[in-house]
């Protein structure tokens, strides 16, 4: 069974189970209709994939669920900066992706990990970098996956009869890829929230010190003024 498959089951459960409510509260995507595009995406894989012409293909799971579910993501956004971000973060990772294809040796021998899971990451931290937002993140991570993918079918003269987009490896990296970049948000974002908290609250600390120690030399000369008042 593909690994993307996986953990799509992986990421169901844990949404069922209500773990990831709040990452999906802040992608503005609730439980259903997330548990929706899963299930379809893991139906979709394995269905026959759609013809575009005599040498090309799309696979449903992995090619047009995806690119379905990032417009959803866009469409659905509240603001426009979001939307242009997410796009923009999208064709930058695409085309890192691309580059990384053309750089990296294509054999799984030469390298320490499957290539496709090297564009995966790669993609994942783009994503993260450039969407800054989970919404924005997690669209540029599938997108940015499957562009790349784009870019290489149709830029490779003569490619092999029975290219399929986004299939079996391209699948993978592409769930693969949304996960880190909605990860490395989380864990970021969690990060400076607790940094900023922390901070917050030794301000706060800090600024009830000074209000005390004006109350007390307020209260000082108040007394002060009293007893010089009494001598006279």
């Amino acid at each position: 069974m593909p690994f993307g498959i996986i953990l799509l089951v992986a990421v169901a459960i844990l949404i069922y189970f209500g773990v990831l409510h709040r990452v999906l509260d802040r992608m503005k995507l609730n439980d259903k209709t997330a548990l929706l595009f899963l299930a379809i995406m893991v139906v979709g894989f394995f269905l026959p994939a759609i013809p575009l012409s005599s040498s090309l293909s799309i696979n449903i799971g992995g090619g047009i669920v995806p690119i379905i579910l990032a417009l959803y993501l866009i469409v659905t956004a509240d603001e426009a900066a979001e939307k242009i971000r997410a796009i923009v973060a999208s064709v930058i990772s695409g085309i890192a992706v691309f580059l990384a294809g053309r750089l990296l040796p294509a054999e799984p021998d030469v390298m320490i990990i499957d290539p496709l899971f090297a564009f995966a990451i790669i993609s994942g931290i783009v994503s993260y970098i450039f969407g800054r937002s989970r919404r924005g993140a997690f669209i540029a991570g599938i997108m940015g996956i499957l562009i790349g993918d784009l870019l290489y079918v149709f830029g490779v003269a003569g490619r092999p009869i029975g290219t399929v987009i986004g299939g079996a490896g391209v699948f993978d990296a592409t769930i693969i890829s949304g996960v880190i970049a909605v990860l490395l948000c989380e864990l970021v974002g969690e990060t400076r929230e607790k940094l900023q908290g922390g901070t917050a609250k030794a301000n706060l600390n800090t600024r009830k010190q000074e209000e005390s120690t004006q109350n007390n030399i307020s209260q000082d000369d108040f007394t002060q003024e009293g007893d010089e008042k009494n001598e006279e």
